[in-house]
Parts: structure tokens; sequence; C-alpha cells
């Protein structure tokens, strides 16, 4: 209502309506979009920014079609990491006010971040915070990878270098391995979910030892669908052990968190997931000649302590026999724990060897067709156990029906008796004396004359 001073005169005739002054006006509006809309976040361009003495900022955001006045305390940009200007692009979190001297719709600015990398940023936080407090990257639930997996299922794109770099680092350490490439698109729309798809159908299937999932480098928006959640989820519940193989290695995505091994690059997951076939025969190679020198070393010593002892006797000979007897004997027990310990580490270099050629593609694809050809034959002899079966079922059936059909009770000497009008006859009663009636036997049909 307009209100005036005591014993001041009434600027503006009333005529008893109700009249607001400005201020009024502007106080109202004020307060009705303060207290009715709630913090909100809103994207646009900085223009006619302004840094007065008093510490405060005031700017305009527009879009293409639009702008808006806003205010930003000095208690408030204090917080902001960068330097705002003309013609950035920001996030603003802000409250909806009005400035009641000049009566201008205006934002308080709360929050102010730059916008498309500072978004992204504030998007990859808050999914990292969520998955972590699920558990998602804890040490715990993280699978060992196995040491000389069969098969290496690789899910990136067909066409990058990375694919190419994985498979030659393969090839050259690990050639028994056998490397299936699951191609799928790594960035654009979509491409999240064709990778976690490319992970759930590599678990279901189970066919792998084995999954890198990956590709090379780029910017944060390049490797974002790295970042993403489903991509997340369906690594955490992948039952095959993975590495996360995505960029550089200054490159962290959440899909390096989450997966149970993360590879700097995708070449290091390549060396990561593969055994290096020289360095193994080297290892071969270095115990057994570690052995056979710690055994010549034995029995250097053992002869030592045979020839020590043979100089310190000096005994009778009947004495001197029974020492030389007993020397003997350790000789032969000794010659034969040499040649068992030699026995027994030829076996197991033959066993890691026999291991080794295991997991030859040639050999996993002889065992697939015994399998098949076994699983082939049991189907073979189960579908002719069931047509047996049917055939007698359908025989059993047919004797059934034969036996309640009309023809089966006329066989049996039964006839069907019926008036020039084609009606059954069931009862002596439907007939009289001279009446013509046919009866249908089981071969031919009789016409009579009731007498």
């Amino acid at each position: 209502m307009l209100n005036t001073p005591p014993g001041a005169p009434n600027p503006l005739p009333t005529d008893g309506r109700p009249v607001m002054t400005v201020s009024e006006l502007n106080r109202e509006v004020k307060q009705l979009l303060e207290g009715n809309v709630p913090l909100l976040w809103v994207g646009g361009e900085i223009s006619n920014f302004a840094a007065p003495s008093s510490g405060h900022w005031y700017f305009t955001l527009k879009d293409a079609r639009a702008q808006v006045r806003c205010a930003m305390f000095r208690g408030r940009n204090r917080s902001v990491r960068f330097q705002p200007g003309n013609g950035r692009e920001v996030l603003a979190r802000a409250r909806v006010s009005l400035y009641e001297g000049r009566g201008e719709f205006q934002l308080i600015i709360e929050h102010l971040e730059e916008a498309g990398f500072g978004a992204l940023m504030r998007q990859l936080e808050m999914l990292k915070a969520k998955l972590q407090a699920e558990g998602l990257f804890d040490l715990a639930r993280k699978k060992p990878l196995p040491y000389l997996p069969g098969t290496i299922g690789i899910i990136t794109s067909p066409t990058g270098a990375a694919v190419r770099d994985m498979i030659q680092v393969l090839g050259r350490r690990y050639p028994a391995a056998k490397i299936e490439l699951i191609p799928v698109a790594v960035q654009g729309q979509g491409s999240a979910q064709q990778i976690a798809q490319a992970i759930a159908w590599a678990g279901r299937l189970q066919r792998h030892d084995l999954l890198i999932v990956g590709r090379g480098g780029g910017s944060l928006e390049d490797l974002w669908s790295f970042n993403e959640e489903i991509v997340a989820r369906a690594l955490a519940a992948c039952p095959i052990p993975t590495i996360s193989a995505v960029g550089h290695e200054t490159d962290t995505t959440i899909t390096d968190m989450v997966a149970d091994v993360r590879a700097p690059t995708p070449s290091a997951a390549a060396e990561i997931a593969s055994a290096n076939a020289a360095e193994l025969v080297e290892q071969f190679q270095s115990q057994h000649a570690r052995l056979q020198r710690a055994m010549q070393q034995q029995l250097r010593h053992m002869q030592q302590q045979v020839q020590l002892v043979g100089n310190r006797i000096r005994h009778p000979r009947e004495q001197l026999q029974n020492r030389a007897q007993r020397l003997d004997h350790l000789e032969i027990q000794l010659r034969s724990t040499i040649r068992q310990q030699v026995a027994q580490a030829r076996q197991r270099l033959q066993q890691s060897e026999r291991a080794f050629s295991q997991v030859h593609p040639q050999q996993r694809l002889k065992r697939s067709q015994d399998t098949l050809q076994l699983v082939a034959d049991r189907l073979h002899r189960a579908v002719k156990r069931q047509l047996q079966h049917k055939r007698e079922l359908v025989a059993h059936t047919g004797q059934l029906l034969h036996s309640v059909s009309p023809l089966g009770v006329l066989e049996r000497g039964y006839a069907i008796v019926r008036d020039d009008q084609q009606r059954v006859i069931r009862d002596a009663s439907q007939v009289r004396s001279g009446q013509r009636i046919h009866a249908k036997l089981a071969q031919g049909e009789v016409t009579a004359t009731v007498d």
C-alpha cells in the first residue's frame, strides 16, 4: 500500500484504491523470486564484465537469444579458480533476485566454473565419489591376472594404432597365446554402450582368460567413453580378469580405477598380459644349470669328505674293510640320490615344457574338435532313440483308435440298422410289420422287411 510519513501530503490521489509505491512493488517481487525459486545452474557467455575496487564482480550472462544481469560478491568470488572475462563460457550456480534500485531482474552468483572442461571434470568427480562409495575401486575385489593366459580378448577400435601395438607386442613376447579382437567404437555417441556390451558379452561367453580394454591417447573429451558409469559397472561385473589401457601414462580414467590392473599405455598392457617365451626358456635353462652346479658341488664335497675319512683311517684290516664297505655303500646311496634328483629335475622341466605346449592353439583346436565329435555322436543317438519312441507311440495310439472306431465294433459281429430315412433304429418299437429296414455290416449292407 502507499505509505507516506505522518503530516506529509499524499503525492498521488488514491480515491480509496489500493496503490503500491515502486519500492514496495520491487521489494514484493524480490521476496517472491527469492522465496520461490531455488538455487539453479545457468550456463552462458560472459559479457560486460566489471570488477570495481569493492571486490565485487558484475557481468552479463548471455546466449544467442537472451541475457541476464549477474552479481558475484567478494566473499564468493574468492573461491573461483580462474580469471573470468568477456567471451568466457561458464557455469554458474545462482539464486534469482531483483535489484530494487533499478527494478532489474538479476542472478546472485554463489559458485562459478568454466564450462566444457570444467563441467566434465565436475561430472567426473561426482561419478568417482559415487563409485568409490560403492566399493568399485577397492583392491579387495580385484582379481589376479593369469600367468599363462591361453586366449586374450582385446576390446578396442580395430583401426587405431593401439591395437596394432598390442598385437605386435603379444606376437613378439608370447606367440602361443590366441588373440581375439572385439571391435568397438572408442569415442563418439554410442561408444560407451558398445564398450559395455562387449565386456558383458565376453563375460557371458567366458572363452577368454584375460581381457584388455583400452585405446590410444587423446583429450578428456576423446577419452570420455572410458569415464562413463555404464562401462565402469560392466567392468566391475565381469568375471574375467581385466586390464585397462587407456591413453598415455598421464591419462587416468574411471576404467583404470575399476579394472583389475591399470596399464600406463596399450603396449604396456600387452607386456603385462604376456609371459615372454624367451624369458621362460631362459629361466628353465638357468634353473637346470644351477641344479647341475649344485649337484656337482655337493658331489665334490662328499668326495672330499670320503677322501678325508679315508686318510684318517689307521685301523686293523678287518675294521678297515668294514669302513671301506660303508664308504662304498654311502657312495652308492649318494649316486642314487643324485640320479634321483637329476631325474626329478628333468621331470619337472618336462612337465613345464608340456604345460607350455598345452596353450598352443593347435592343441586347443584338437581338444575342441574331439569334444564336438563326442557331442555330435551323443546327439545322433538321442535323436534315434526319440524317433523310435515316437514310432511306438503312434502305433499304440492307432491300435487304441481302431478299437473304439465304429468299423472295429462292426468287425466283432454287430450291425447298424436304419430305416428308409437313414435314422438309426435302437428299439423294436421304432418299426412296424412290413417296414423295410437296412443293416450296415462290417462288409456290405443287407436290406430286409420286418415280419
